[in-house]
């Protein structure tokens, strides 16, 4: 069975409020573990999905922004380990701004490094993502694939993945790259593939998209997020890129039609063009070799594709009214 963390150890979770991260802190906590999340600070208070987790489960919040070096090292003091996942990762706002992106996800990242060297962290877990690879040259793609970043978000993961990269061969600092392909599940923004279209369908209406041929792997969050706890428990990983992905891969329209069948619904496609990518900044194979963790650590993906969209669709249905379904957003 995949490693576990110690329960004894303080943990860290950036970008916690988020969809992936949320699930992390929820298992963490769950699972025993003194936790701490990182959010970024709102004015009136809100700590994104942490604030819908049981509230028996005992997470300390601290507000703050990966952006500001001081609020970084005081989130990670006295934490044993890291997980990183606090980041901008719309790709279509990446072609409009840019810069954002750097000091979100490279600069982010450095603080995080730096801190992590400075209190002398025991493990940090740097997210990353298969966008780094763009469109795959072979299949499937295992960590020795070359990287080859086709948007600003790409890049900017990719110059945060090699300075985590670099902090461990020039100071030793114990961190792994966990690097997921397609993650989806409950909590997830409409900005990705599968709540765009399920919420549609759901809602009654035409599924407006851009390029149906694209293929990528999905993995289900709970499995996703299984595969970062036992990469943080691995020290045979540390200094690693490490994987996490099914190893299938499925087109947009297949994606689809999938999801119309477990929702019971006629599937009406429209072609959107504003949501297709610029031609040449397209991604179009995406399919994960996840040898590497599964001989570290033994973790296979527990829940199937149908599973998965099926919880997916379930948890979406009753919550229509906190999306804004079929308006594009970048």
């Amino acid at each position: 069975m995949p490693g576990s963390l110690n329960t004894s150890r303080r943990v860290l979770v950036t970008g916690a409020a988020g969809f992936v991260g949320s699930h992390l802190v929820e298992r963490l906590a769950a699972g025993g573990c003194r936790v701490r999340a990182l959010v970024r600070y709102t004015s009136s208070g809100t700590r994104g999905w942490l604030d819908d987790l049981a509230p028996e489960l005992a997470v300390e919040c601290v507000a703050g922004d990966v952006r500001d070096h001081d609020s970084v090292t005081a989130a990670m003091r006295g934490c044993d380990v890291v997980f990183h996942l606090a980041a901008l990762i719309g790709i279509p706002y990446s072609y409009v701004t840019p810069l954002a992106y750097v000091r979100t996800n490279v600069e982010g990242t450095l603080h995080v490094l730096e801190a992590a060297r400075a209190l002398g962290t025991a493990r940090v877990v740097v997210t990353s993502t298969s966008e780094v690879y763009g469109t795959a040259r072979t299949l499937p793609i295992d960590e020795s694939h070359p990287p080859g970043a086709r948007s600003p978000y790409a890049a900017s993961k990719t110059g945060a993945d090699e300075l985590a990269l670099s902090f461990h061969r020039a100071f030793g600092l114990p961190i792994a790259l966990a690097r997921p392909f397609n993650v989806y599940g409950p909590r997830q923004s409409d900005r990705a593939l599968v709540p765009t279209i399920a919420t549609q369908l759901l809602a009654g209406g035409p599924v407006r998209l851009g390029n149906l041929a694209p293929t990528r792997d999905y993995t289900y969050v709970a499995d996703t997020v299984r595969a970062f706890e036992a990469i943080a428990a691995c020290d045979d990983l540390v200094g690693e890129v490490v994987h996490i992905g099914s190893g299938a891969e499925i087109g947009v329209g297949a994606l689809a039609g999938r999801i119309a069948r477990l929702a019971g619904r006629e599937l009406r496609l429209e072609s959107d063009p504003a949501r297709a990518r610029p031609a040449s900044s397209e991604v179009d194979r995406l399919c994960c070799d996840s040898a590497k963790l599964r001989a570290a650590t033994g973790w296979r993906p527990e829940v199937t594709l149908d599973e998965g969209l099926a919880r997916t669709i379930a948890w979406l249905a009753p919550r229509l009214g906190r999306y804004r379904v079929g308006e594009y957003r970048t």
